[in-house]
C-alpha cells in the first residue's frame, strides 16, 4: 500500500480553493433569489375602495306617475287623485310597507297626451262591473278612494311589507340572466299499468307557455330540455284512505317536502353552470291511483300540484281506471298540465298575482303592471346582491395580505361600479334598462369573486407555505449555513495566529546580539 496523503494537501481541501467553492454555492442562491421571488410573488393591484364603501348610501329611486281620468264630468279627477294618494299613504303605514324605492306621485291627466313608461292611467267609467288591465291602463268603476288605493297598492308595490317580502325570499329563485327549465314526465311504474310512453313537449310549450318566454325575454333567457322516465318508484308510502267507498292514496303535507326522490330519480340530463327549475309531471302507479293532496288535516284538496320553493313544481297527473296504456299524451291533453306549469314558472320567477277582481285583456297572462314591478323588485335585488359582493371583495383583499388581485379582478370590479351608478341613473326613466344595468353589475361582481386567481389563496395561508419550503430549503440551506460559519471559525483562527506569529518574529528581531 502507498502512503496515505495528507487530506489537508488535497488542492480542493486548501482553504483559498474551498472558500471559492463555497461562495460560488451562495453565488448561485443570490443570483437565484430574483428569479424565485418573480416567480412566487403575487400581483396585488390596487382596488376602488372608496368607490364600493360610497355605494353603501345609495339606492334605486323609480318616479312612479298615477294619472286619473274619468269621463264622468260630475266626476273631479284631480280630488280623486288626492283621496287616493292620502288613502294610499294611510294604508301602506298601516302594513308597514317600505316604499322609499318608489317616488310616487298622484295627479289627474292631462287630455290627449300619452303615457311615457313610468306612467299608469287610472280611468273611472261607470257602467262597468270589474276593473280591467290593459297596457298599463286600468279602468275601475266608480268606488272608494280606499278600493282604488287597495288595488293600486297590490299592483304597484306586491312585496313591500315585512312578511311579503320574506315570502318572496323563501319562495321565489334568485335571479340569474339564464335558466334551464327542465321539464320531466315520470311514470312511477311503467311495469304496473297505465303506462304513458311519450307527450307532446313541442307543442304543448309552444301553445302555452312560448308567449309567456317572450315577455319574460328581458329579465331571462330559457333552455328548455325534457325527458320521460319509466321508472321513478317514491321513496315513502302514501296514507291509504277511504273517500266515499272508494280507496285513495295520499300525500301529507311532510309528504310533499320529501316527494323528490333524488336518490333514484334522474332530473337533469346535461351540465350547465345556469340554475335549473324543474317541471315535473308524476303519474302514479295502478297501486297508487288516485293519488290526492291532502291538507294539514289529511282531508283530500282538489288541488293536483304543488311548488318545492326555489326547486320547481310538481303535477300530478291520475289517469282513467278506463284509460289505454301506453298512451301519448297529445298537446291538447297537456293543456291544463303546462297551464299549471305556467303558473308554477311565474311564481317561482317572483310574477305577482293580480289582485281579485282585476281582469287583463293581455293573452300572455302577464300585465305590463307585473312586468314593470318585477323588473324593480329584480333590479332592487341585483343592485343590494351587487353592492354585498363588491364590499365582500374588499373585505377579503384587506384581511388576506396575499390575496391576488390582477388586472381582470380590478377590472371586473371597475366595470361593475360603472353599471351601478347607470342603473341608478337609468332608474328615474326606464325600469327595463336599470334591471340591465344591475343584471351587468351582478355578473361582473360575482365573476370578480370567484375568479380563479383570488379563490386560489383563499384557503392558503401562511403556514401553508412554511410546511412547503421548509422540507424543500432545510436540507440544503442548514449544510451551506453550517459551512459558512465553520469556515468564519477557521479564518478568525487563522487570523489570530498569523498575529501571532508575527509578534514573535518581530520579539525576536528587537532582541540586542552579543558582541
Amino acid at each position: 500500500m502507498g502512503p496515505f496523503r495528507n487530506p489537508s494537501k488535497l488542492l480542493f481541501e486548501q482553504p483559498k480553493i474551498r472558500r471559492i467553492i463555497l461562495a460560488s454555492y451562495w453565488a448561485i442562491v443570490i443570483l437565484a433569489i430574483p428569479l424565485w421571488w418573480t416567480t412566487t410573488s403575487i400581483e396585488r393591484l390596487s382596488l376602488p375602495a372608496a368607490r364600493v364603501h360610497a355605494q353603501e348610501d345609495k339606492q334605486l329611486h323609480f318616479p312612479l306617475h298615477v294619472e286619473f281620468e274619468t269621463a264622468d264630468p260630475g266626476l273631479d279627477a284631480g280630488g280623486i287623485a288626492r283621496d287616493v294618494e292620502a288613502s294610499f299613504t294611510f294604508q301602506a303605514k298601516e302594513a308597514g310597507k317600505q316604499l322609499d324605492p318608489l317616488l310616487l306621485q298622484f295627479s289627474s291627466r292631462e287630455a290627449n297626451r300619452p303615457p311615457s313608461s313610468n306612467e299608469y292611467v287610472v280611468s273611472i267609467i261607470p257602467g262597468i262591473e270589474n276593473a280591467v288591465i290593459e297596457g298599463r291602463h286600468l279602468s275601475v268603476p266608480p268606488q272608494p278612494a280606499s278600493g282604488i288605493a287597495k288595488d293600486l297598492a297590490s299592483l304597484l308595490t306586491p312585496y313591500s311589507s315585512h312578511h311579503e317580502a320574506r315570502s318572496f325570499e323563501h319562495l321565489v329563485a334568485k335571479y340569474a340572466p339564464r335558466y334551464r327549465l327542465a321539464f320531466t314526465m315520470l311514470n312511477e311504474d311503467a311495469a304496473g299499468g297505465k303506462l304513458v310512453a311519450g307527450w307532446d313537449i313541442q307543442g304543448a310549450l309552444a301553445n302555452y307557455l312560448a308567449p309567456t318566454f317572450e315577455r319574460l325575454s328581458i329579465l331571462h333567457n330559457f333552455t328548455v330540455e325534457s325527458q320521460v322516465h319509466f321508472h321513478a318508484p317514491l321513496a315513502f308510502e302514501p296514507l291509504k284512505l277511504a273517500l266515499n267507498d272508494a280507496t285513495i292514496h295520499g300525500l301529507t303535507q311532510e309528504d310533499l317536502t320529501v316527494f323528490v326522490n333524488s336518490a333514484e330519480w334522474t332530473l337533469s340530463s346535461s351540465v350547465s353552470n345556469d340554475p335549473v327549475l324543474h317541471f315535473i309531471l308524476f303519474i302514479p302507479s295502478q297501486p297508487h291511483s288516485p293519488l290526492r293532496i291532502l291538507d294539514g288535516h289529511n282531508n283530500p284538496t282538489s288541488s293536483t300540484a304543488f311548488i318545492l320553493p326555489q326547486w320547481g313544481g310538481i303535477t300530478l297527473l291520475n289517469l282513467p281506471e278506463d284509460a289505454p296504456s301506453p298512451i301519448r299524451l297529445s298537446a291538447s291533453d297537456l293543456e291544463s298540465v303546462f297551464s299549471t306549469f305556467r303558473t308554477q314558472l311565474l311564481t317561482l320567477l317572483g310574477v305577482s298575482d293580480l289582485p281579485e277582481g282585476i281582469a287583463s285583456t293581455d293573452s300572455s297572462s302577464i300585465t305590463d303592471w307585473q312586468l314593470d314591478t318585477l323588473y324593480r323588485r329584480r333590479a332592487i335585488e341585483n343592485v343590494v346582491s351587487s353592492k354585498e359582493t363588491l364590499q365582500s371583495i374588499v373585505k377579503l383583499v384587506d384581511q388576506i395580505p396575499n390575496m391576488p388581485v390582477g388586472q381582470d379582478v380590478k377590472g371586473d370590479v371597475q366595470e361593475a361600479l360603472t353599471a351601478l351608478e347607470k342603473a341608478y341613473a337609468e332608474a328615474h326613466t326606464s325600469p327595463t334598462l336599470a334591471l340591465q344595468y344591475s343584471s351587468q353589475a351582478l355578473t361582473l361582481s360575482s365573476r370578480a369573486f370567484f375568479n380563479p386567481g383570488m379563490l386560489a389563496l383563499l384557503y392558503f395561508p401562511a403556514e401553508h407555505k412554511y410546511a412547503v419550503y421548509t422540507p424543500l430549503f432545510a436540507p440544503v440551506a442548514v449544510p451551506l449555513i453550517v459551512t459558512v460559519l465553520r469556515e468564519l471559525s477557521a479564518w478568525r483562527k487563522a487570523r489570530k495566529e498569523n498575529k501571532g506569529t508575527g509578534k514573535e518574529h518581530g520579539d525576536k528581531a528587537s532582541e540586542p546580539k552579543s558582541q
